[in-house]
């Protein structure tokens, strides 16, 4: 199953990196020859997503390892740790997109007459747009499926390169139509580019230091949890109830109470019956560990 979800990742994956290669290629010559700073910095965010594709696909083959001697609980950290390079990658690429939007910005001030950018700039944003939105929609809902934060990601790259797009659409084709004096609509489109993607990339950074620091399922899920462990019966008082996410699976620790008087074969029957319906619900690769304990008398 785990080869399984290894496979649908790489093919996701390998189609955005196929779109994102096609568009950081149109994007940067009609930046070069449209003399745009949007749609260079657009084509500066494409180049990120393709890098973090790459990134993606080595970490998630390693990520879909079973445990072994040295990683008892797998190696889905690895599949986090991914999510954390797609963010960094995607702050790297905000910061250059605002400096250079801002230093044209400051040379506008300063007097400089600015180039108005060309058509070619304009039609690769309007592109860009609806390439990148399909390819969001296409990557969140496989990921969402695969349950992988890594996938989930990097759709969030593909959306916010069309949010990019959008702006450097405003940028390039305000400049283009209201003529010269405009055209520092360009570099500012530029900026706001560059603030969408460090929104997102704080988005991504903040998920995956919650699971790399151990963070908590939510409240939701714990009481999820807890209901779970009501179903049996003879059980009562679950307490010291700990949960994290490794990667795509959860773990799941408590301690439970039963009448101290049953057999140690029902205690481990109610333990098995609890476990297997907690796998039922989060999946057959989580790790659940219950302690028993007499109920106080």
């Amino acid at each position: 199953m785990e080869t399984s979800r290894e496979t649908e990742i790489y093919k996701v994956t390998l189609v955005g990196s196929a779109g994102n290669l096609a568009l950081l290629v149109f994007k940067f010559v009609a930046a070069l020859v449209g003399r745009s700073s949007a749609m260079m910095a657009d084509a500066v965010h494409s180049l990120s997503d393709f890098i973090t594709d790459i990134i993606v696909i080595a970490f998630v083959r390693v990520s879909a390892k079973p445990q072994d001697e040295s990683h008892d609980y797998g190696h889905g950290k690895y599949e986090t740790l991914a999510s954390l390079f797609v963010g960094l990658a995607l702050v790297a690429a905000a910061l250059g997109v605002i400096v250079t939007g801002a230093v044209k910005f400051a040379s506008w001030l300063g007097g400089e007459q600015l180039p108005a950018p060309g058509k070619l700039a304009l039609w690769a944003a309007l592109i860009s747009i609806v390439v990148k939105e399909l390819l969001y929609w296409y990557t969140v809902r496989a990921g969402k499926r695969l349950d992988s934060q890594a996938v989930v990601a990097n759709a969030w790259h593909h959306r916010s390169d069309a949010l990019s797009s959008i702006a450097a659409t405003i940028g390039i084709g305000g400049a283009i139509l209201l003529g010269d004096r405009w055209t520092v609509l360009d570099p500012l489109a530029s900026i706001v580019v560059g603030a969408m993607l460090v929104k997102v990339a704080f988005d991504i950074l903040r998920g995956s230091m919650n699971e790399l620091t151990e963070s908590s399922l939510p409240p939701e899920t714990e009481k999820e949890i807890e209901d779970i462990i009501h179903t049996c019966p003879d059980v009562c008082e679950p307490h010291n109830l700990r949960t994290r996410r490794i990667g795509n699976r959860i773990a799941i620790e408590a301690h439970i109470r039963m009448d101290g008087n049953v057999s140690l074969h029902e205690a481990h029957e109610c333990a098995s019956l609890i476990e297997r319906r907690l796998k039922e619900r989060f999946g057959p690769q989580t790790h659940v560990t219950l302690h028993m304990e007499p109920k106080k008398s």
